[in-house]
């Protein structure tokens, strides 16, 4: 045997661990420490809905085991250690990246991403009487104004949807097979809606009579459709008439 060749046969070539793409350990080369998750900033207000788009987007790239402890340091596979380390890294520098300055300075020491997380949701995520007040008081007194409908309706969304991941207590997660929880949601949409139609501008009074005459009455969708097809109509109305003006036989006839 070769002498040259006795050091390659006495030291084997290291292995290396392949990540499957559909494995959690498994990082795009596009992906950077450097980048936020979300391209909302957290500041220490709206916790709920900046935390439903970090879950969207750790759930987009398969990271969402790194913060809710499905996927730990503990793992079987030992040789994952170094990639289980790398990503919870990654996880931790993109939701750090999403805060403020102030609140991400004050969390520079955590050790882990499931760390960050439960320390954020200690401080952001209280449900208290106060919070509800406040959300409910906005929904109450929001109208349209200066808003077209799109716009009034994106905010009654968003408040609407931000009150009802706080009141947990109203969300039943029971088999319902009497059709009460489909009449009760039902209701409760109704009300949304009124509440909604209470506050368009008083341009919308007919429409918004003829949605009420509705029976049964259309999803929050359905009318705000309706709303803005009315709106667009509005928009358009001046310019038509023009053109029937332009062609009716007294405009033609002073034209000749």
């Amino acid at each position: 045997m070769d002498e040259n060749q006795a050091p390659e046969a006495n030291n084997p070539a290291p292995v290396q661990t392949v990540v499957d793409l559909n494995s959690v350990f498994y990082m795009h080369p596009s992906e950077s420490a450097g980048s936020a998750i979300i391209p909302v900033i957290f500041d220490g207000s709206g916790y709920r809905s900046w935390r439903r788009g970090v879950l969207r987007a750790l759930s987009v790239k398969n990271k969402t085991g790194f913060i809710n402890s499905k996927v730990d340091k503990s793992s079987p596979n030992s040789a994952l250690i170094t990639q289980w380390e790398r990503c919870d890294d990654m996880v931790t520098s993109w939701i750090l990246n999403s805060l403020s300055k102030d609140i991400g300075d004050s969390l520079q020491y955590v050790n882990n991403a499931r760390e960050l997380w439960v320390e954020l949701e200690d401080r952001y995520d209280q449900l208290n009487g106060a919070k509800l007040y406040q959300l409910q008081r906005e929904i109450n007194d929001l109208s349209q104004g200066n808003l077209d409908v799109a716009g009034y309706y994106t905010q009654l969304k968003r408040l609407w949807e931000e009150l009802s991941t706080l009141d947990t207590n109203c969300q039943c997660t029971c088999l319902c097979i009497c059709g009460g929880k489909v009449k009760m949601h039902k209701a409760e949409q109704d009300m949304r809606l009124i509440q909604s139609l209470m506050g368009l501008n008083e341009a919308f009074t007919i429409v918004r009579g003829s949605i009420l005459m509705m029976n049964p009455l259309p999803t929050m969708a359905q009318a705000f459709s309706i709303l803005i097809q009315e709106e667009r109509q509005r928009e358009v109305k001046p310019h038509n008439k023009f053109n029937m003006e332009s062609t009716s036989p007294v405009h033609l006839f002073m034209h000749l």
